[in-house]
């Protein structure tokens, strides 16, 4: 990555169209919305502030505030034809600026406007960036979410929720360009925190046609002037779109997308009464996972290398396009899982298994320098989620990255217990029977139906252990006039 791409990748520098920003403007314009004032946080070239000047005579002042200077110069440029309005254009970091002092003056209606970046706080801690929020977990995430990819978010996200802060109270409205994840995660939040109360819209944009970047992505409308206590937003197919194709709605917690069906299956919900596992993690797939060579005992790994090695610390594996598959799940890799509970010491390895030490040695480097801080301080060649329930000879296993959702009994390979990835989920079961009978349960007409209240098929992993600890087994097999298994 060159020093141009890196600043803009590390600063969101992918400036919005003109035609974007006037269509966006349009969409305001039509749901009647008619500010005095209009602030966008991270102007860039300033499209959204010359076409809110453009669109809205309503409007006596507009500020933009942006970190590169020869950005903000332009953005001058561009507006010193706008003689109405009262324009100031500043040159200040986004997250050392005082916005509350700022924005508290401006007259009501007020517009909050703009494209904040589409970055993570990982990604840019991967660069060695300062462009980022002060370290806090703002999503009150608690336990191993707080420090893995749980704790991971978008910089937009905390811009959003920055930015309703600002706003509340107010006659307002707040229109972003963001991942649709971003708008969905950020509306979760601020309904079931109560932090925003108004009328939440939805628009889907082509990306691709934009920005030239491959993610789904919307226009994110919050109007606070429109007070409503229903937490539902209407997603529409484009700007351009009248009506809505669909709805979001808030229900026992979480966001849904049909909350018609929610309402009719609510009884099958019952958050954590059974516990879904993650598969392993060990962030090293070129080390941890290999395939069996000619040889008794000879296994080749993800860089080319043929190692012998014992059979104590390898079990064969699935990832979730094994899972996924329609003719059943066959493992086609082995995965080294050097322990038996997240923290247990590796140091004995060496004893009961020297040619499998020999390798992990060999290959220290890659995984002690694996970037995830849930290594720090624990043994050597560590993995997580890794326990009991990881070793149980009969599981029901589904994968994370697919948005047709086909349960699997997976059942021992060569005598061994078949251990899943980290892109899926699974229950341990006590038999093949359980197993079988519980796929055929989750695979039903009625649980798949269930289960789509809660994904969105544009997510990167549309299904969670989150999501999956929503499902009353219990109730849904009793609904189906199975026995409820007495295991569960």
């Amino acid at each position: 990555m060159s020093s141009k791409e890196r600043g803009r990748f590390e600063y969101g520098d992918f400036q919005t169209p003109l035609s974007l920003a006037r269509d966006v403007c349009s969409v305001l314009v039509t749901q009647g919305f008619r500010p005095k004032s209009v602030v966008e946080p991270t102007c860039g070239q300033g499209s959204f502030l010359v076409a809110a000047l453009e669109s809205f005579p309503s409007l006596q002042q507009a500020i933009g505030i942006d970190i590169n200077v020869e950005h903000v110069a332009s953005v001058r440029a561009s507006l010193a034809t706008f003689q109405t309005v009262d324009w100031e254009i500043s040159h200040a970091n986004y997250f050392s600026t005082d916005w509350e002092s700022l924005i508290r003056p401006l007259p009501d209606p007020l517009l909050i406007l703009g494209n904040p970046p589409w970055v993570t706080n990982a990604q840019l801690s991967s660069m060695g960036s300062s462009n980022l929020p002060e370290k806090s977990n703002f999503q009150g995430r608690r336990g191993i979410d707080a420090i893995t990819g749980g704790g991971n978010f978008d910089i937009s996200e905390w811009m959003l929720l920055q930015a309703v802060a600002w706003v509340s109270g107010r006659d307002s409205a707040l229109a972003m360009l963001c991942k649709s994840s971003v708008a969905r995660r950020f509306l979760n939040q601020v309904w079931e925190s109560r932090q925003f109360k108004g009328q939440a819209s939805i628009y889907n944009i082509d990306s691709m046609r934009h920005f030239g970047v491959s993610v789904d992505a919307c226009l994110l409308v919050l109007i606070g002037s429109h007070p409503r206590e229903d937490m539902t937003c209407h997603v529409y197919e484009s700007l351009y779109a009248s009506q809505p194709q669909s709805l979001l709605s808030h229900r026992g917690g979480r966001l849904v997308t049909d909350p018609g069906l929610y309402d009719r299956w609510e009884r099958f919900v019952a958050p954590g009464s059974i516990k879904w596992r993650s598969g392993i993690k060990h962030d090293c797939s070129k080390v941890m996972e290999l395939r069996r060579a000619e040889g008794c005992g000879r296994y080749t790994n993800g860089l080319g290398e043929t190692w012998s090695l014992e059979e104590d610390y390898l079990y064969p594996m699935l990832k979730s396009s094994d899972v996924a598959r329609k003719s059943g799940p066959i493992p086609s890799k082995f995965m080294l899982v050097p322990q038996e509970s997240v923290g247990q010491e590796t140091d004995s390895i060496m004893e009961t298994a020297p040619l499998t030490w020999n390798y992990l040695q060999a290959h220290g480097g890659r995984l002690d320098n694996r970037r995830s801080s849930i290594y720090r301080g624990k043994p050597r060649f560590s993995v997580f989620g890794v326990g009991n329930y990881t070793f149980t000879q009969w599981k029901v296993a589904v994968s994370g990255f697919y948005k047709d959702t086909r349960f699997q009994a997976v059942g021992p390979s060569e005598g061994r217990p078949v251990v899943l990835d980290d892109t899926c989920y699974f229950l341990p079961c006590p038999t093949q029977d359980s197993a079988e009978e519980l796929a055929e349960t989750l695979n039903s007409p009625l649980a798949r139906e269930f289960l789509s209240v809660f994904l969105f098929t544009d997510a990167k992993r549309p299904v969670t252990a989150n999501i999956l600890q929503n499902i009353n087994l219990v109730a849904l097999a009793e609904e189906l006039g199975q026995t409820a298994p007495s295991w569960l």
